[in-house]
């Protein structure tokens, strides 16, 4: 054997080589040309003893430092509570994965059902899945999603104010298909209705995307908007914050056909960026054109309770060309997390963080004006999240918050700053980050 750790024999090579007609693995790179090969030594470090890896990713995680976060933008700082990676680090739910067969798989199949049912009422829908990487992409699929089911219509209308991140994953889910995305833009920070309603009535618009709260920290005020859409055949499309609908007014009750958004501030750890999971839910009308997972409750040959994959052929391991979403890895491991989560929460508990995030941010932005050196960006109502702009250089201040431990924020702009504050954040740490300014 060439490598210690590949499972196949001299016999095993040959015996492919010969059934690609190939006398060595060299053939296989014989296209390549010789001039772009890399003949040199990788430059691999020595071989350490396990104390010796130990020490050196040691080493390595000292070099992190740990801020004080005032940064959003679709990522924010919230509390984990210590049971909920005990439970989801057990190695019963750690290495499972997709849960094809339901007679070996009941209990996966029991808490994704039971994720689906709390996104379900989070967000006021009939139904959602269990399958989006993050909200970006969760946002995207209900786009192909509204594409689909409209055929003849194939404009999306998407709002300036949808995050920034979160429209180039849209425009790179379409640019290669039949789907034509226009940005209707904002005015005051907010969506400009009647360039909305002015596009609208074009038609050929098939759905129409929005965030709440906004990019820029606003609640919007979508009233209208839903019947606005419907009149002209189109989806209404609403990406949120999952751990915001605790007090905000859900996708549901805005009449929205399709709520989309990142699950991650139910208690996911910000941890370098993943893994989130996104999450997708939809009117009832509109479940055989959902993409990715969904678990359903059954009974079995002994009338007991079961729980099992449904409406599979939706799904590309079952028609791959026709499927709905080529998302077919499984997030279940992340239900798993923001259920466990909710859980613990409970109603109550969600509430009482958003609330507690609410007032923080409130807080925070009455020290800043106090300090004579900010005005709002936007005189819009917000919730945990708000723009100002700074008299002096934004770099400069975000440079000399950083080297005190405090990660200021987000630039949006020459001279604004986005600020976010979550329950984590004490009065404390708030009255520091306004005295070093």
């Amino acid at each position: 054997m060439n490598y210690k750790y590949f499972p196949h024999t001299e016999t095993d090579l040959r015996a492919m080589l010969d059934k690609v007609g190939a006398r060595s693995l060299a053939d296989l790179y014989a296209e390549v040309p010789d001039g772009i090969r890399f003949r040199g030594d990788y430059k691999l470090p020595e071989s350490m003893c396990e104390l010796e890896v130990r020490r050196l990713f040691e080493q390595l995680g000292q070099q992190n430092r740990q801020l004080v976060c005032f940064a959003g933008a679709g990522v924010y700082d919230h509390y984990t509570p210590a049971v909920v990676p005990a439970i989801v680090g057990r190695s019963e739910f750690l290495t499972s994965y997709t849960p094809y067969q339901a007679e070996v798989s009941q209990g996966t199949l029991h808490y994704i059902f039971e994720y689906q049912s709390m996104m379900a009422e989070l967000t006021g829908m009939d139904v959602a899945n269990a399958s989006m990487y993050d909200g970006t992409t969760a946002t995207a699929e209900a786009v192909l999603m509204a594409a689909a089911v409209s055929k003849k219509q194939q404009r999306v209308l998407v709002s300036e104010t949808v995050d920034p991140k979160t429209r180039a994953v849209v425009q790179a889910y379409t640019c290669h298909r039949d789907i034509d995305l226009v940005t209707v833009p904002q005015s005051g920070g907010v969506t400009d209705k009647l360039s909305l309603m002015r596009l609208l009535a074009e038609g050929g618009v098939a759905g129409v995307v929005v965030q709440q709260p906004n990019y820029f920290g606003i609640i919007e005020d979508y009233t209208g908007y839903a019947d606005a859409c419907h009149e002209q055949k189109a989806l209404f499309i609403m990406n949120s914050i999952a751990a915001d609908l605790a007090l905000l007014k859900t996708p549901g009750e805005w009449g929205a056909d399709i709520a989309v958004g990142d699950g991650q501030s139910l208690g996911i750890p910000m941890q370098f960026g993943g893994p989130y999971i996104g999450y997708l839910c939809c009117t009832e009308k509109l479940l055989r054109k959902m993409p990715g997972r969904i678990v359903g409750k059954t009974q079995d040959s002994r009338g007991q309770r079961a729980f099992v994959l449904t409406l599979q052929a939706r799904e590309q391991h079952i028609r791959r060309q026709k499927a709905t979403s080529n998302i077919c890895s499984n997030e279940s491991l992340m239900a798993l997390f923001v259920t466990v989560y909710m859980s613990l929460m409970g109603k109550q508990g969600l509430k009482e963080a958003a609330r507690l995030s609410y007032a923080g941010a409130h807080y925070l932005r009455d020290r800043l004006l106090a300090t004579g050196h900010f005005r709002m960006a936007y005189d819009r109502p917000f919730f945990n999240e708000f723009c100002v702009r700074y008299d002096g250089d934004v770099d400069a201040l975000q440079k000399r918050l950083v080297r005190n431990g405090i990660f200021g924020g987000i630039k949006v702009g020459a001279d604004i700053l986005m600020l976010a504050v979550t329950e984590k954040r004490t009065r404390e740490e708030i009255d520091q980050l306004i005295e070093l300014i």
